[in-house]
């Protein structure tokens, strides 16, 4: 029988690339790390790591365990601080998955009135670039629930917040900084301030611009959401970014594209949320 021990065991070895380590950090000798590794192959029907000379990698029946070892640990961590906090030993904490521009633009607000709701509960957020890194830590079992654009294919509960609008950002003396609105075409010569690949933004990016019959040249590209409106108003070119990432008193000059570029976000879990879960949900859509 599957435990959680030889699950943990598992990931510990995967995350450090060597059984010496993993025995060092879990206090256990090598060969009764090994001996619970081979168990745990035994009950999958297969070899789990391949060991290398130097560290171990998993194997294809390693990769498809690993995603649901990582959720059951996750579990059993979040029951064991429910149990806790229901005996009054601990106050509880809500793990939210998000991502980046999220953090900027839709949380703090929510954050906010969470406090002063919640004063005794912890936020940990996990931040990711992508909404396929999203969905993926959300199904090994990262956090509480997720805050993202909609989760396409998504097997849990899912819970619409709303539209998010992206709106153009450029420099105050820009040649485009005229009016409130600007059709994406109009920037098609434009040189833009882009998103590194693997940024969710890049996609979002690049797909309205190919609506609009073209494919953005790049003047620079920026890892951070919260670069590209300041890149923007420094001359860079023109960005796309969320409405709501722009603090008060923003010097750039800000244009809606028409037709509108928006994406529709939402809170997900992967089964009923939890009653703290629950909660920021309801924070969420008030």
């Amino acid at each position: 029988m599957t435990t959680l021990r030889q699950l943990e065991y598992l990931v510990t070895v995967v995350d450090h690339g060597s059984f010496t380590k993993a025995a060092e950090l879990l206090h256990v000798t090598q060969p009764a790390l090994s001996h619970q590794i081979r168990a745990l192959e035994r009950s999958a029907g297969g070899p789990l790591l391949e060991r290398l000379p130097r560290n171990v990698r998993l194997t294809p029946t390693g990769r498809a365990m690993m995603p649901h070892a990582r959720a059951a640990l996750a579990d059993a961590e979040r029951a064991r601080c429910a149990a806790r906090q229901a005996a009054g030993l601990e106050v509880g904490e809500l793990q939210i998955a998000t991502l980046y521009s999220i953090t900027l633009g839709v949380l703090p607000a929510a954050l906010r009135r969470w406090r002063q709701a919640y004063p005794e509960v912890g936020i940990r957020l996990f931040e990711h670039r992508h909404t396929d890194e999203l969905i993926e830590a959300m199904n090994a079992g990262q956090a509480d629930l997720a805050v993202g654009p909609e989760p396409a294919g998504w097997q849990g509960k899912t819970y619409t917040l709303g539209t998010e609008e992206l709106v153009v950002v450029v420099a105050a003396d820009d040649p485009a900084a005229v009016g409130d609105t600007i059709s994406l075409k109009d920037l098609a010569d434009r040189s833009w301030v882009h998103y590194t690949p693997g940024h969710g933004l890049a996609d979002v990016l690049d797909r309205a611009c190919a609506q609009a019959g073209f494919e953005p040249r790049v003047a620079v590209r920026t890892e951070q959401t919260a670069a590209a409106p300041a890149l923007a108003t420094a001359g860079l070119g023109p960005a796309l970014v969320p409405d709501n990432i722009l603090p008060p008193g923003f010097e750039g000059h800000v244009l809606r594209p028409d037709p509108p570029v928006c994406r529709t976000l939402t809170a997900y879990t992967r089964g009923e949320p939890d009653p703290l879960a629950g909660a920021f949900i309801d924070v969420l859509q008030s």
